[in-house]
């Protein structure tokens, strides 16, 4: 008997089993229809709702470094603010509309206050230059519940490299690792002592495991091999800082005794295997060339500087466009099957084949409550 042949009738008879039959013809039917649009949710409960963004005030405001600024943030009212975990974020929609994600900073065992710490780049996006320039404290502003897409797992023996301002989300790491007894280290490099922000609090935490290396002093900018070598045998390495690094840090993982590595960058994922297309601004505007190593949005933003956009890394939905004509690749994390058949497409990771002109409708009201769903070891545009 193989696969393709209904087994013999339990009783013996000559003839195909009829229960084993039907039994087969119903799994051939039934198990598609699982999938299918009705069977996921109950057509006759309400659509739920979205959950509330939160209504922050700037409680306190510290300067770190010359560049640097650490913002408290609170209830308006005194209350609790919702729980995170070491690694988790905050999507800020800033008062000219703009939104960012920043790191948490602070402890997650306060439940009254969010910590963020932000770098003015005055050639960025601008949303670290309006956090400078008009977040005091008083200000209110709205933000998502707390996220995370770089959980900290605590694993027994852990490494945290940090690169400048790449520290936010490994200050709460070490932390729970001093409070769990982990056996840990820190390494935060940076070009010299003055920019690197919270020291001395990493110090107070536990001298012996935090190692400050800045490039004035040692030479230059350290190699991947040098900053690994500072982890025990087996242990999960988690770095967040610029591009370099994190390419320095993968190039030599394989001839380091870590067992795992977790990260997060500043901004986007260099393009691979991409290819030259073209995006047109509407059925009747001007045709844009995307080349092969930049990304849609960022052609797009040159068109059109209000285009709004967070991550660049395909998660968040904030630069989400519609697709009026032509064939996508889509390479987001976010968009389910359902919302790229409905054109859906976020311009910041998605491409085309060669020579394909995908044509777009700029023009969305983009609604600040969609959910944002992160289950990433990779992360968020910090804006930093």
């Amino acid at each position: 008997m193989d696969l393709l042949t209904p087994p013999p009738d339990l009783y013996g008879r000559p003839r195909a089993d009829g229960f084993m039959r039907w039994l087969t013809a119903f799994g051939d039917r039934y198990s598609p229809a699982l999938g299918g649009p009705l069977l996921r949710r109950n057509p006759r409960r309400p659509l739920s709702r979205p959950t509330p963004l939160l209504r922050l005030v700037v409680a306190e405001r510290r300067q770190l470094t010359s560049d640097v600024i650490e913002l408290t943030l609170a209830d308006p009212s005194g209350g609790q603010l919702p729980s995170w975990q070491p690694g988790a974020h905050l999507r800020l929609a800033l008062p000219s509309g703009r939104e960012r994600h920043y790191s948490l900073s602070g402890d997650p065992a306060d439940g009254r206050h969010y910590r963020i710490a932000v770098r003015r780049l005055p050639g960025g996006g601008g949303g670290s230059v309006e956090v400078h320039d008009t977040l005091h404290p008083g200000a209110r502003l709205a933000a998502r519940r707390p996220r995370n897409g770089f959980a900290f797992c605590a694993e027994p023996a852990v490494l945290l490299l940090a690169g400048g301002i790449g520290v936010t989300p490994l200050l709460p790491m070490a932390r729970e690792a001093q409070r769990h007894g982990l056996d840990w280290t820190l390494v935060h490099v940076g070009r010299s002592a003055d920019t690197l922000p919270y020291s001395d609090e990493l110090r107070a935490l536990d001298p012996r495991r935090v190692v400050l290396r800045t490039d004035d002093e040692h030479g230059g900018v350290p190699t991947g091999a040098e900053l690994l070598a500072h982890a025990p045998r087996g242990a999960a390495v988690y770095c967040c800082g610029p591009a370099p690094m994190l390419a320095a840090v993968q190039a030599a993982l394989d001839e380091s005794t870590s067992a795992a590595l977790h990260f997060e960058r500043f901004g986007a994922a260099p393009v691979t295997d991409g290819r030259p297309f073209a995006v047109r601004l509407g059925a009747d505007g001007p045709t844009l060339d995307v080349p092969a190593d930049r990304s849609a949005l960022d052609v797009l933003r040159e068109a059109r500087p209000d285009l709004p956009y967070s991550c660049h890394q395909g998660f968040c939905g904030t630069c989400e466009v519609r697709l009026l004509a032509g064939t996508p690749e889509h390479r987001d994390r976010r968009l389910t099957p359902e919302q790229r058949a409905a054109g859906a497409l976020l311009p910041c990771v998605s491409r085309a084949a060669e020579g394909e002109t995908l044509v777009l409708d700029l023009d969305l009201d983009l609604d600040l409550d969609l959910d944002l769903d992160l289950d990433l070891d990779v992360d968020v545009d910090l804006d930093v």
